[in-house]
């Protein structure tokens, strides 16, 4: 549209900011561009590719949320992980599927993962990840309400390319702690609504680095007290953490209290049904944007399950990480 065009009516352009609020707010608000997870400390994989295998299992980890519930728009997203010990005890190979869709802005992607590990001491071990994969962006635009359907910024849908990306993470652990620096995804690739007529660029990505940490402390024989951090920055935009407790009962009962910078407090329980199979859902209620006070809270759900194959007793149970 021609900047000097006086005839868009002022509702369109109202519309055209609140769109790119929901999808963009977080992202350079407060660093959620890539999808946000409540129960990081469960989805460690689609954070930090040196997990990989440390579980010493095939370890499969389901995910669902929706976000900002009750709010039109809001973001929506389901995380599928695999990974396991490959080959040798101190390689461990990873695979997740990632789907997040923000209003009209629909985002796939899938990725393969690779860590190596080394021993420090008899009790602690690091390990060195990387993450490759593929992602493709899809905007339905000119489905969009509006009071002037001509209107051209909305006539040309945007339908990526299948762009690739690659990170890395540095993941360190012992049996009752843990801590982990990474990017997932180095390349900050632009999505455009026509690469063949030359129209503009309409979402660039941002690189993000991320820190998490967690550890566990007996309180009685048992009760026990695990503390983790989720920190995430980006270029041009304030560090968010989440900050989590979970108290964890008859090693099988988890309750846990979250809150998140500038952004939400939240709830999690979750249960482990057995040694191998763990259920948790999550709840969180944004305090922190004006625009979504009206929305009904966040709403995330996870199931874990450990495919134990080989010496049962080489697997640590319960497993805290």
């Amino acid at each position: 549209m021609h900047p000097n065009d006086k005839s868009t009516p002022m509702n369109t352009i109202k519309k055209l900011l609140l769109i790119a609020l929901v999808a963009f707010s977080a992202t350079f608000a407060r660093a959620q561009q890539d999808a946000m997870y409540t129960h990081y400390m469960y989805n460690t994989l689609s954070v930090n590719p040196g997990y990989a295998g440390t579980r010493d299992a095939l370890t499969a980890t389901l995910l669902h949320r929706s976000q900002w519930v009750g709010f039109d728009g809001a973001p929506v997203t389901q995380t599928f992980t695999l990974h396991s010990p490959a080959f040798r005890e101190n390689i461990g190979l990873g695979f997740a599927v990632v789907n997040d869709k923000i209003g009209p802005l629909h985002n796939t992607s899938a990725t393969g993962d690779f860590s190596y590990r080394i021993r420090v001491t008899q009790k602690s071990q690091l390990a060195f990840g990387l993450k490759a994969g593929l992602n493709i962006m899809q905007a339905n635009l000119n489905a969009l309400s509006l009071d002037q359907q001509a209107d051209l910024a909305f006539q040309n849908n945007l339908n990526s390319k299948l762009l690739p990306n690659f990170g890395f993470g540095v993941y360190y652990f012992r049996d009752r702690f843990y801590a982990g620096l990474s990017t997932p995804k180095l390349l900050q690739n632009n999505f455009k609504t026509n690469e063949v007529s030359g129209s503009a660029t309409i979402l660039s990505e941002k690189r993000h680095y991320f820190f998490i940490a967690g550890a566990v402390f007996d309180l009685s024989k048992s009760i026990q007290f695990k503390p983790t951090t989720f920190i995430k920055a980006t270029a041009a935009a304030p560090i968010e953490a989440d900050l989590t407790t979970t108290i964890i009962f008859e090693k099988r009962i988890y309750a846990a209290a979250m809150f998140r910078t500038g952004d939400a407090l939240g709830v999690l329980a979750g249960y482990d049904i057995n040694d191998q199979f763990h259920v948790g859902y999550s709840f969180d209620w944004s305090y922190g944007i004006r625009t979504l006070k009206q929305n009904s809270g966040s709403h995330e759900f996870i199931l874990t399950y450990d495919f134990i194959y080989k010496d049962k007793q080489k697997v640590r149970s319960p497993r805290y990480f």
